[in-house]
């Protein structure tokens, strides 16, 4: 691979860490704890991203927000924050109203990006959607299994497995493997 990798952290927001949230992911202390212990390791070159649901709904998204009306509740904009503690300081945080955030624009904002390790919640879901965008544009993508949470233990492992049917694109690993070098 040419080009030293990104870490890209998918929604470390409060929405997925806060007990009460309905879209808490029960590991979400663990996703974050890995990805801050990843974060020195790549001094500039990280991305936060923020899941933030669009003002208009359109097309299947109409249903889905529906079935979570909470979501667009305009007093629950603060739980779309990023989590307390997680350094954003020479961070590049990109904001999509959609699962996956891997797209031309993710592309552009991260200069000569050829490889990502990639963290965050929930695997099922925003990582896995991230994963497969961006291993089909051609980008290698290192999903560190430890530094991710799912909606539940077996979504995460069930991600886990389905994003491994795509190596060598992308290669699952973990935090001591990533701080360990190539």
């Amino acid at each position: 691979m040419s080009g030293a990798p990104w870490l890209v952290a998918v929604d470390l927001q409060r929405v997925f860490a806060e007990p009460t949230s309905p879209w808490c992911a029960p590991r979400f202390a663990d996703a974050h704890a890995g990805t801050l212990r990843l974060r020195g390791a790549f001094g500039r070159r990280v991305a936060l991203t923020r899941f933030r649901p669009p003002d208009r709904p359109a097309g299947a998204w109409g249903p889905y927000y529906a079935a979570w009306p909470f979501a667009l509740d305009p007093a629950n904009l603060p739980l779309y924050e990023l989590v307390p503690g997680l350094p954003v300081a020479d961070a590049v945080v990109l904001d999509r109203p959609t699962f996956g955030k891997w797209d031309a624009a993710t592309a552009a904002a991260l200069p000569g990006v050829t490889e990502i390790v990639l963290t965050g919640v929930s695997t099922d879901c925003c990582v896995l959607s991230t994963a497969l965008a961006a291993a089909d544009a051609g980008v290698h993508v290192r999903v560190v299994a430890d530094a991710c949470a799912g909606a539940s233990e077996g979504d995460h492992r069930r991600a886990l497995d389905a994003m491994a049917l795509y190596a060598p694109l992308i290669e699952i690993t973990t935090v001591d493997e990533v701080l360990a070098g190539p």
